[in-house]
């Protein structure tokens, strides 16, 4: 028995085994000082040496006051909190994927989970349900696991938590998807068949300029210097996903960025010009450009992006390339720019990537067939070398 007076002393605990077997650490936190009632928690494990090194652990970050008391919000309540309070700053496309995350993937396997009781083990069981029930794939997994861990991250810094579960759990393996994009003949093909097309000169300037569907919609006059054959690539025009409303946002990863771009690029844009001027004098006030968008439809209105793509899909369709993703055109262009010499970093910065690395690991394929013509160019040196010498 605990002397007088010291019976309940915060940082004080005691071990037993409970009747459903399982082992049972009690400690206390001292006394409520509104009540005056002990403070006492329990940490449960399945074995005596478990429940041991808990509590010895828990009673030393008592004593020296780093212990975080375990929160009993359940974790639905605290991602609702988190998506309210703490993701203002975030673009309204990826707040609302966040969302998307957190209703459809998050909650329905782990809300009812108070974050005192979060594991790595629920959490990995929760990611191979997804797998298994809702047939996801590692890179939906992956995704769904960065904004978990954010959140979590997030509860870890108001004190409802010690240390991040999420950190011990494995992700699926993602294996990485091979870029598609047009060889010569299909590029031939590609440009033949959007002769005459309401939408061929943004087809066009897409596939020779690697810019974004979102990019080549959301391009504005004051963007392009014909002079200086350049196009600031500085927002992006659509909707996130479940919005009704189109509008211009930030790019992707904020990369603002100049082009300069092929001399054909800028006669395709003088033709646009020519074209909207065009129209303004033959409709009058009927058209009406107030953002200023370089590709327009007859009346002025931004183009949608659901129109282009089916549009896109039905061209590709009819010259047997169905499979080709309308993002295959920026694919096509970096390779074309690589095959035509420009090097990694030019192409980097024309994507608007966030680092050489990734565009040659994006392209690594592209640049294999550059190192064989690397090749051959050396051999044929050395040839010329032994024949001169």
């Amino acid at each position: 028995m605990a002397p007088k007076g010291k019976r309940g002393a915060s940082g004080s605990g005691s071990i037993r085994k409970r009747p459903d077997g399982r082992w049972e650490a009690r400690y206390s936190l001292g006394r409520d000082p509104k009540t005056g009632k002990q403070k006492q928690k329990s940490i449960y494990g399945s074995t005596q040496k478990e429940v041991r090194e808990k509590l010895t652990k828990t009673l030393a970050e008592i004593n020296d006051g780093t212990y975080v008391e375990p929160s009993k919000i359940p974790l639905g309540e605290w991602l609702d909190d988190w998506l309210r309070d703490y993701t203002g700053n975030l673009k309204p496309a990826t707040k609302s994927a966040y969302e998307e995350h957190v209703r459809v993937h998050l909650k329905p396997y782990l809300g009812d989970v108070p974050l005192s009781e979060l594991s790595a083990q629920k959490i990995q069981r929760a990611y191979n349900l997804l797998q298994t029930e809702r047939h996801l794939c590692p890179k939906s997994i992956k995704n769904i696991h960065g904004v978990f861990h954010k959140a979590i991250s997030q509860a870890i810094k108001l004190g409802y938590l010690r240390a991040n579960p999420l950190d011990a759990v494995i992700l699926p393996r993602v294996e990485k998807t091979q870029v598609h994009a047009m060889e010569d003949s299909d590029m031939i093909a590609f440009l033949d068949a959007i002769k005459g097309h309401p939408y061929e000169r943004i087809l066009f300037v897409t596939v020779f300029t690697g810019m974004r569907q979102g990019e080549v919609l959301g391009l504005t006059w004051d963007c392009v210097d014909f002079e200086r054959s350049t196009l600031l690539v500085n927002k992006q025009h659509n909707r996130a996903k479940g919005e009704k409303e189109y509008h211009f946002s930030s790019l992707k990863n904020e990369r603002v960025r100049m082009l300069t771009v092929a001399e054909d690029v800028m006669d395709v844009l003088r033709e646009q010009k020519a074209w909207q001027e065009q129209q303004a004098r033959m409709l009058g006030s009927a058209f009406q450009n107030p953002d200023n968008l370089v590709f327009t439809n007859e009346f002025g209105r931004f183009v949608a992006n659901q129109a282009v793509y089916r549009n896109y899909k039905a061209i590709m369709k009819k010259i047997g390339l169905e499979d080709m993703k309308f993002h295959d055109l920026r694919h096509t262009f970096a390779v074309n720019s690589l095959k035509a010499g420009d090097d990694i970093k030019t192409v980097q910065e024309n994507l608007g990537h966030a680092t050489a690395s990734f565009t040659l690991g994006t392209y690594a394929h592209a640049t294999i067939g550059m190192k064989r013509e690397s090749a051959k160019r050396m051999e044929n040196y050395i040839q010329s070398l032994r024949k001169n010498g």
